[in-house]
């Protein structure tokens, strides 16, 4: 007997059930982008570009002119005279004493860092991994805490470091900062923790690991992005942070950035050159910061957006 070896027509030559042929589904590239919407889409943003670049650009300018040039009745966008010295005398002015300023602002801003980084990081574990009687409660006071700024207590917190003998320290500061910066900080790294499978951990400890082992060998690789963001968004805070750190320090030297900076700033007369001179050292600490690390800041932003 003969057998049929024709082969069976293509699935996409065949016709469907009204006996038309199936239609292609248009594939859309980036080739086929059209040209007015691409010049559209530039355009939008370099326009948001300028907006956000135009006032630091301006700052920038500002530091280089001398006083008249800034107060002038005319004023230019561009300075007549290009004034690089004024970034070395604004280190000597009489007004403050900048370079114990940013060693302040350092000290502060990295230690109180580290202190929100060593609580938080086994609160969230612990919250995240284990249920516990009044668990939820306790999460709840902790994003409470979120609502009340240092701004707020400034009055309480003054007398209450004065009655502990700690007014107008940089251990007061410290503490400030790594309190009010505590839950924010433990709230993402609780998100991150409650994301990995617990089976990791159950397998870890089979295999004989300890809990600590558990915590800072198998979980802290796997969160290494939200810890990240909750070291960087706790810094800038802590590096930025003015109104307790008016009130609580006095003494010229123990002052961060945030404050001597408006020690330019006169009843009668004001070093503009010198307030934009600072206000780019200020900044300039944080900009590498985020250069530095924005892959995986931006890994820890986006993470569990795809599942």
């Amino acid at each position: 007997m003969a057998t049929d070896t024709t082969p069976a027509p293509h699935a996409a030559a065949r016709p469907h059930g009204n006996g038309a042929p199936p239609r292609r589904r248009k594939r859309y590239t980036a080739d086929k982008v059209p040209l007015g919407t691409v010049i559209g889409r530039m355009i939008v943003g370099l326009l948001v570009f300028a907006v956000f670049v135009l006032p630091y650009l301006i700052m920038f300018f500002g530091s280089v002119k001398t006083k008249s040039q800034i107060r002038s009745v005319e004023p230019t966008y561009l300075p007549q005279e290009w004034h690089w010295e004024n970034f070395v005398d604004m280190w000597s002015t009489p007004e403050t004493p900048l370079v114990q300023n940013m060693i302040s602002t350092v000290i502060i801003a990295v230690c109180a860092t580290l202190l929100v980084l060593i609580v938080a990081l086994p609160a969230a574990y612990y919250t995240a991994r284990f249920r516990f009687p009044g668990r939820m409660v306790f999460m709840f006071l902790v994003i409470v805490t979120q609502m009340l700024q240092p701004a707020v207590l400034t009055s309480g917190l003054f007398r209450q470091f004065s009655l502990l003998g700690m007014n107008d320290t940089w251990a007061a500061m410290i503490f400030v900062n790594a309190a009010f910066n505590l839950s924010f900080a433990t709230w993402i790294m609780h998100s991150f923790f409650a994301g990995i499978p617990k089976e990791i951990d159950e397998a870890a400890r089979l295999d004989g690991a300890s809990q600590l082992a558990v915590l800072f060998r198998i979980n802290l690789p796997l969160v290494w992005p939200g810890i990240v963001t909750a070291i960087v968004f706790t810094f800038v805070a802590c590096w930025n942070e003015f109104a307790a750190s008016l009130v609580i320090l006095s003494t010229a030297g123990n002052q961060p950035i945030s404050v001597a900076l408006t020690k330019f700033v006169g009843q009668y007369e004001t070093s503009w050159q010198y307030v934009f001179g600072v206000s780019i050292v200020g900044i300039l600490p944080v900009v590498i910061l985020f250069m530095l690390i924005e892959k995986r800041l931006v890994g820890g932003l986006t993470a569990g957006s795809v599942k």
